[in-house]
């Protein structure tokens, strides 16, 4: 995964509450475990028609969309079931960001886990950024902060973990391994002293 600290991007905006998970990553997609390649069919009977060619109506297949990173989504993104191939999919379309007012907790989690930044943006903010689609948006994980031109900086909230993971560009057990020398010392002192114990 990719470190996230400033992401500076055009804003797709897909306004439409409650995008499942089904939406996103059609259910038919889920055969693979792999995660490339699966942006391609991220929201797949949306952006196609029954044709198979483009629709020039959805977000996604305007050319503005493209090298876009921050997708402003509509209250309750992500809901429905908890398939990771869902974040996946995003991330393999190229979206780092996903802002709404309510995200599902199980999509939240998995994006999270898989390099992309979930904020959940006040009524007020969000409504701001809804009304300027393709406006410039930088978000800034650092400072907790999304910036547009001519506005005062709104700010998120994100638990430190989450936060640290992102910033470091690695998942939980990414995280782990950068602790993997303190792990050992610690091991090392525990059978120390478990044998000094047992010897007495």
């Amino acid at each position: 995964m990719e470190p996230i600290r400033v992401v500076t991007s055009r804003a797709v905006v897909l306004p439409d509450e409650n995008i499942d998970t089904d939406r996103i990553i059609p259910a038919r997609f889920l055969t693979t475990t792999q995660r490339d390649g699966l942006g391609e069919h991220c929201f797949r009977d949306r952006r196609y028609r029954e044709d198979g060619t483009p629709d020039p109506e959805f977000v996604f297949n305007d050319p503005r969309a493209r090298n876009a990173s921050v997708l402003v989504a509509g209250r309750n993104f992500g809901c429905g079931s908890s398939r990771e191939h869902a974040a996946w999919a995003l991330y393999d379309l190229g979206v780092r960001v996903v802002i709404s007012t309510e995200l599902a907790d199980i999509f939240r989690a998995n994006a999270s886990r898989n390099g992309i930044l979930p904020i959940v943006l006040d009524p007020v903010s969000h409504a701001r950024l809804l009304r300027r689609p393709w406006g410039v948006v930088e978000v800034d994980l650092e400072e907790c902060t999304i910036s547009t031109p001519g506005d005062a900086p709104a700010t998120f909230e994100i638990d430190p973990f989450t936060r640290r993971c992102l910033l470091d560009g690695v998942d939980h057990l990414g995280y782990l391994l950068g602790h993997e020398s303190e792990i050992e010392a610690f091991e090392n002192r525990t059978d120390s002293f478990v044998h000094s114990e047992g010897s007495v």
